[in-house]
């Protein structure tokens, strides 16, 4: 049965810095680099037909790393798309998240950051990012499982959330309290039209 991998990307250098970053393009700090070298060794063994990352250089390099680490043959596929970008943050990007709660309230950023619907100003909400993340999904990704081959998706927190949401078929309260680590795999199994996490 095929795999399906999401990797949330390494530490960047704004995470570590508690910038929120959305699709401003930062590299991996040096912790994130070991959890992506880290995430490498977990599925040095899984042979990956296809990757899909972000067009954001954190997610691409994350990949990266995994793949030159992977003991296997090398993906016949490498595709990058926007659609599988953060959420855009909008008026917030590049400050830094304490910052943020002096200026608009601790209240206004926690709803910024955790509502399934509310958008910072002029960026997007979690529901704005499934709308595009989504259908990337089930045009580009869902097809190579079909076909019986492995995935590896390496993208972001929000637009993995998107995905594990419908996934899991979980709610719009409760999957923004889902927290997807920094460079932890993922793993499900397809199996008969459905997703089966693996412990």
């Amino acid at each position: 049965m095929p795999l399906l991998i999401l990797i949330r990307h390494g530490q960047s250098i704004w995470n570590a810095a508690n910038l929120f970053t959305g699709w401003e393009n930062v590299g991996l700090s040096e912790k994130g680099i070991l959890e992506a070298k880290n995430a490498a060794e977990e599925l040095t063994n899984i042979n990956f037909d296809s990757v899909f990352t972000s067009e954001l250089i954190r997610a691409q390099k994350t990949a990266e790393i995994i793949i030159e680490g992977n003991s296997q043959t090398k993906p016949t596929s490498i595709i990058s798309d926007l659609r599988l970008n953060e959420r855009h943050y909008g008026d917030l990007q590049g400050m830094n998240k304490d910052d943020a709660r002096k200026e608009f309230g601790e209240e206004q950023v926690h709803i910024w950051r955790r509502s399934f619907d509310i958008p910072p100003p002029n960026g997007e909400s979690l529901k704005m990012t499934a709308e595009r993340t989504l259908p990337c999904f089930d045009e580009l990704i869902m097809p190579e499982l079909k076909l019986n081959k492995n995935v590896l998706v390496s993208a972001h927190g929000n637009s993995l959330r998107s995905i594990v949401m419908k996934l899991e078929q979980i709610d719009e309260d409760s999957i923004v309290k889902l927290e997807i680590p920094t460079g932890v795999p993922r793993i499900y199994s397809f199996e008969n039209e459905g997703f089966i996490l693996q412990e």
